[in-house]
């Protein structure tokens, strides 16, 4: 008989701790969870979800437009941003109960409340003592906003996703992958929009893409302004003023912060049990997602390695084999896809160019830059750029990038071959569809001469 009320705790109920806590239930142990805000987490209601459907209600903008030029006649159409945010609220609530059937069908007992550590076995949940044998702590992590006069005024993407009307002028301070989202759905459902970029768009990201990102985000009459940080934010009669470091005033009526995320560790007690934390707040784990405290262990956008939703979840299911299966395997980042909702959309998997140069040292490159096939007709000032990063010595694809329409979809399959060793050979050898973007994957033939 446990002296533990529970086998395994699990702090924070997203698509991780979920996956963690259901996985390790059918292993037979009693396991329960506490979250403080709604089941689901992140992703699944303030993230990847409710922001794609936004996401798609954009793109009706240009679709709209482009049907004519197909020989539909459509009349002028108008968008009711309430009415879009009330059937979003509707499918997040849904899933917010398919999550808590999940978990209670699984037979994991769910807390409602923030969990705060009062020794490494024992949790204090909104008043209601708890310990375990094991936790695990997979609490995410929040938008961050700096510390300036006026920050009351802003919102982050959580408050974006429940706005009940659109502003019709936005500033988005932020230059990563949740900026660029935003402000693509905000321009193209008829909103102004100012993006201030600290330094570069999309650090991280492959520069050739990121460059014909810019060029489209401009395109489509979003203006950026780089250079300094926002230092406060003043209420005016009806609207705001912006003031940067670099002495630019801009007047907006929303402000919104999309400049990274910090680990949701406040409060939690960390400090009461020793829990080694990097330099930037995030849990420290080693290779098995163990903390410095033996039965603590910590998964997801808390332990900033690689803050993705399905990784998560894969750290989840290497932390329930590893304890609970007597199978050890740690989590593996390579290869990883992922994708950019932004407008047009981006799909990667593998390194980019500068990686990897510093990986091999020389590397071939092969590009592609094209009006898709669907804009031939309506003649839109749109373009797809596709682009393989070669290894010259062992004939590997060590990079797979793409914006352009269906990016994403394209890079999940491309992920498979890059996770299997495929070399530039491979591609060469496999036929393509036609006509499909996709097949400029497996047609492109010419290095490019600059290296």
């Amino acid at each position: 008989m446990s002296n533990y009320d529970y086998d395994l705790f699990v702090i924070g109920a997203g698509s991780g701790g979920v996956r963690a806590a259901r996985m390790a239930a059918a292993t037979g142990i009693k396991v329960g969870i506490a979250e403080g805000r709604r089941v689901g987490g992140t992703c699944v209601l303030r993230g990847c979800v409710p922001k794609k459907l936004l996401v798609y209600a954009a793109h009706y903008a240009h679709d709209f437009e482009d049907a004519a030029a197909y020989g539909w006649r459509v009349r002028p159409p108008t968008h009711e941003w309430a009415h879009l945010i009330a059937a979003k609220n509707q499918e997040t609530d849904r899933l917010n109960g398919i999550y808590i059937n999940l978990l209670k069908n699984a037979g994991v007992e769910i807390h409602d409340g923030y969990a705060r550590f009062l020794d490494n076995h024992t949790l204090d949940v909104a008043g209601r003592k708890i310990t375990a044998k094991r936790i695990l702590i997979g609490s995410g992590a929040r938008p961050f906003v700096p510390d300036i006069p006026g920050k009351e005024y802003s919102i982050t993407s959580d408050e974006a996703l429940d706005l009940m009307s659109r502003p019709e002028r936005i500033a988005i301070v932020g230059a990563g992958y949740i900026a660029v989202e935003f402000a693509g759905i905000f321009a193209e459902l008829g909103s102004e929009v100012t993006l201030l970029v600290r330094s570069e768009l999309l650090r991280g990201f492959d520069r050739d893409v990121a460059n014909e990102l810019e060029a489209a985000l401009e395109r489509s009459g979003i203006k950026l302004v780089y250079g300094g940080e926002v230092s406060s934010i003043k209420k005016q009669d009806g609207d705001y003023l912006l003031e940067t470091s670099e002495g630019r005033n801009i007047e907006t009526d929303l402000v919104m912060f999309a400049a990274g995320r910090v680990p949701n560790i406040e409060g939690m007690g960390l400090e009461n049990i020793g829990v080694e934390l990097k330099s930037g707040g995030a849990i420290q784990v080693d290779e098995f997602s163990q903390t410095s405290v033996a039965n603590i262990y910590a998964i997801g956008d808390v332990t900033d390695r690689m803050a993705l939703t399905p990784v998560a979840i894969h750290e989840a299911m290497c932390f329930v084999d590893t304890v609970y299966k007597d199978t050890p395997r740690s989590p593996n980042y390579d290869f990883v896809p992922t994708a950019v909702f932004s407008q047009p959309p981006i799909g990667t998997v593998g390194l980019d160019e500068d990686a990897a140069k510093q990986h091999c040292g020389k590397v071939d490159v092969y590009t592609s830059r094209f009006r898709p096939m669907k804009h031939t007709l309506t003649k839109r000032d749109h373009f797809s750029f596709m682009k393989l990063i070669v290894n010259p010595e062992t004939n590997r694809v060590l990079g797979c990038h793409m914006i352009g329409d269906d990016a994403a979809e394209i890079a999940q399959g491309l992920g498979i071959a890059l996770k299997m060793g495929a070399t530039k050979a491979d591609f060469d050898a496999t036929i393509g569809i036609h006509p499909t973007a996709a097949e400029e994957f497996v047609t492109m033939r010419e290095k490019r001469s600059e290296n």
